[in-house]
């Protein structure tokens, strides 16, 4: 350990200011690009990557990185080519950050906790904790504590096996579970938490995707993906709406260029004409080095936000108007086709066009695109998914894809672009607060318990039994909950009343420092590294986006000796939770990842001989019967076409309607650096892009530093977020965007799409106004304290103010 309590590393001066966090008066803002990726983005990823691992060591993990062989990305869910078609770099920018931040030289020991209180911590950005490096040994903080301090694994685990069932009720328990996570221990963890007596299974899927998997299941029975990276390739159209591929999954860019290549029209629907949907320079031939690279987005539609529905409902009154649909295989596939055809024949014009923003011409112009499409695949992300009417605009998304038969054939179908790693796999193995009757009795014959019947809580549930003392324990298997969470001020007073919290962690972020009145930190391995147990090396498994499966297996030695893997760390709290109850053998399931995955191929439907299959090169694709037979498991037999009203979004003057989002230069919570290129930003993340117009109408100039402010119908409390910079930016009118977490805390907890329960995250109606002008409309709690989301207002201008 070095004199500031930091452990020692060996990555040189490149890295020796992790003890300095990053001041926003270096903020500066540029153009913003019209390309993603190209010569700079190789620089980037190797430059980023030899700092925190060095030469050898990324070698070893690149190399290895999206490969049969190898390891799976940590980042995001993107599908990888069958094993033959893999590139020798089969990764993007991101997905190297991704890997340097794991597999980096630098510790944080039992010293580093002991040189710095929670309370110095709390103090920095997430940007800095990510910096210090991997946790090398099971830390706790004891009630009463300002510190961490080392515990012994078995120490842990008793405390945390007492603490479980000295609770009043399983119910008591929360079980979150990070995208991350494998789905070996994914089925251990959901089987541990139903073998206690909960379906408290919240994840993040209940803040992204989750109103995808509700509008899918309703309308075609299943709630994933309808496409192979196949059908990618041969679509004749592809609409990319309410997603940013170049920073969320650069991966797909290559795609969409082959696609383009086999003659592909792309459309664009976004409030942001983000650089990926723009332009391709594919670093790995010679058109996108020295060349032009290749143009994606034949036609953008700069949609405000929340304008979706009216947009799609309008694509839909074109087509019926053209009779441009697939009569037969409606009559044969579908139910209540005529009902949305009535609905959608009576749209109202000028409703679609004030809630879009968009004119009338230009959404003729997309939607001839549709017309004229014979296979057309719909891909969406956060952008439809974060709303109040988020269900029923992906409803409305599954209808156009009914009406012209683009489910079940070649080139076409539903495509929502998950936006991390397993998530989809972990839904898959069980994780999931409202399991299906047929899960549970799966596990009934397997396993000989009845689990649980009632559905658990999700993500804010969860949040709301914290705050109002339903539940007393709280175990995060990965993830950063605090900071990924909405309404941040109220999630972290409620993480503080729990009476225990784990989080299964690689390394430091918020979550352990607001965290409950005894706090473990377990550390554990990751994707890059070797897993040995008894049996010998292990390997886990994952799934993409595309319901493809396969295996993952790290290269490197494991950061410390005193890691153990999540399978184990979940085993070992079973066993000191359960002891031998029900017969559940945790010991052999630790000691060989293959008797788990027996027991999966028991249990999950579609994983028969799942321990053979994903030993194949490339692994199995699961079955999806609309995509391979146009077989619908709904209530009817048939596909679901849905109606819904177009609701707008009331906008009072003077306010704005904002969206959370990345930068490029981060993964979720996790902040690589401080370099949004793409949208021009750099070295500072508190900005809000607005357009010109509305700077103007809002009485300021670009570059004016503002609070902002949004208040929630269902209570009176101001949520504010102090001192963001004004950056004119190309947005529609009324739509504005800053970045997570830091905005986190304007999303108020209950706000959520109907149905799915998922934050608002992109319809957060904010006002503005000069820093410290409306100080007193803040409550105190709303904006001091320890808290990442507004931690960086230490080193902001105006410190009379800020202080």
């Amino acid at each position: 350990m070095d004199d500031r309590g930091h452990g020692v590393d060996d990555e040189g001066p490149a890295m020796r200011r992790h003890d300095r966090d990053y001041d926003e008066r270096d903020l500066e803002v540029d153009d913003a690009e019209d390309h993603a990726a190209g010569p700079t983005a190789v620089a980037v990823s190797m430059k980023r990557s030899l700092e925190r691992m060095g030469p050898i060591r990324t070698a070893r993990t690149l190399l290895r990185l999206n490969q049969a062989e190898g390891f799976d990305c940590m980042s995001c869910a993107w599908p990888d080519p069958d094993p033959g078609h893999r590139s020798v770099a089969e990764f993007c920018e991101n997905g190297a950050k991704a890997v340097a931040e794991e597999a980096t030289r630098r510790r944080a020991t039992p010293g580093f906790f002991a040189a710095h209180s929670l309370a110095e911590l709390d103090a920095h950005s997430e940007h800095w904790l990510g910096r210090q490096g991997r946790i090398t040994h099971p830390m706790i903080k004891r009630p009463g504590g300002t510190h961490y301090e080392p515990i012994d694994w078995d120490e842990a685990f008793a405390l945390i096996g007492a603490e479980l069932n000295a609770l009043d009720s399983p119910d008591e328990a929360i079980f979150y579970t990070s995208g991350r996570a494998s789905n070996e221990v994914a089925f251990a963890y959901q089987l541990f938490a139903r073998a206690f007596g909960t379906n408290n299974l919240p994840d993040c899927s209940n803040m992204c995707h989750e109103s995808t998997s509700i509008a899918l299941q309703e309308s075609i029975g299943i709630g994933k993906a309808s496409v192979t990276l196949d059908d990618v390739y041969h679509a004749e159209l592809i609409v990319l709406q309410g997603q940013n591929p170049g920073t969320n999954h650069p991966r797909m860019l290559t795609a969409l260029e082959k696609a383009k290549r086999n003659g592909a029209t792309i459309l664009s629907i976004n409030p942001l004409r983000e650089a990926g949907l723009v332009n391709f320079r594919n670093p790995q031939t010679p058109r996108g080095v020295v060349g032009r690279g290749t143009d994606l987005s034949d036609l953008h539609l700069p949609i405000a936000l929340n304008g979706d529905l009216a947009l799609l409902q309008a694509f839909g009154s074109l087509l019926v108007e053209w009779d441009a649909l697939d009569h037969e295989f409606i009559e044969r596939h579908t139910r209540g086709f005529e009902q949305w055809r009535r609905h959608v024949a009576d749209v109202d014009w000028d409703v679609v066009t004030t809630a879009t923003g968009l004119s009338r011409e230009q959404i003729t112009e997309a939607a001839r695109l549709l017309r004229d499409s014979r296979a057309t695949v719909f891909c969406w992300a956060m952008g439809l998914t974060q709303h109040r009417n988020a269900v029923a605009t992906i409803k409305e998304v599954t209808n156009l894809a009914l009406a012209q038969g683009n489910i079940g054939k070649r080139g076409a179908g539903l495509f929502p672009v998950r936006g991390h790693s397993n998530v989809q796999g972990d839904r898959t193995m069980g994780i999931w607060e409202r399991p299906p009757a047929h899960f549970l009795d799966a596990l009934q014959r397997e396993f000989g318990f009845d689990p649980p019947r009632e559905n658990g809580f999700d993500t804010v549930d969860s949040i709301r039994a914290l705050r109002d003392g339903r539940a007393r324990f709280f175990m995060g298997l990965g993830g950063n909950f605090v900071q990924a969470a909405p309404d941040t001020h109220v999630t972290a007073a409620a993480m503080r009343r729990a009476r225990m919290t784990v989080q299964v962690s690689t390394k430091i972020n918020r979550s352990h420092l607001v965290c409950g009145e005894t706090a473990l930190i377990l550390p554990t391995k990751g994707r890059t590294e070797q897993d040995v147990q008894a049996s010998g090396p292990q390997f886990v498994t994952v799934e993409d986006s595309t319901c493809s499966v396969h295996a993952s297996r790290g290269p490197l030695e494991p950061a410390s000796p005193h890691l153990k893997s999540e399978v184990e760390i979940v085993s070992r709290i079973a066993e000191a939770t359960l002891g031998d109850r029900y017969g559940l053998d945790w010991k052999a399931m630790r000691d060989d990842y293959g008797v788990v995955r027996g027991l999966i191929s028991r249990v999950v439907p579609g994983c028969e001989s799942y321990d053979v299959n994903v030993r194949r090169p490339g692994g199995f694709v699961l079955p999806h019967p609309p995509r391979d037979s146009r077989t619908f498991h709904t209530d009817s037999g048939r596909a679901e076409f849905a109606v819904s009203p177009i609701d707008v979004l009331h906008v009072p003057e003077g306010h704005v309607i904002l969206q959370t989002l990345r930068s490029h230069d981060q993964f979720n919570t996790t902040i690589y650096g401080l370099s949004d290129r793409y949208r021009g930003v750099e070295g500072g993340r508190r900005v809000i892009f607005l357009h010109r117009d509305d700077i103007a109408a809002l009485g300021f100039d670009d570059g004016d530093l503002v609070d902002l402010f949004t208040r929630w119908d269902g209570d009176e409390r101001v949520r504010c977020a102090r001192s963001f910079r004004i950056v004119e930016y190309d947005t529609p009118r009324g739509s504005a965007a800053a970045y997570y977490p830091e905005t986190n805390g304007l999303v108020p907890l209950d706000s959520t799409a109907r149905q799915s329960n998922c934050p608002t995250s992109k319809s957060v109606v904010v006002s503005l106004a000069r820093v410290g002008e409306r100080s007193d409309e803040c409550p105190e709690d709303s904006h001091q304290g320890t808290l990442g989301s507004d931690w960086s207002h230490k080193t902001c201008p105006d410190p009379e103010y800020l202080s």
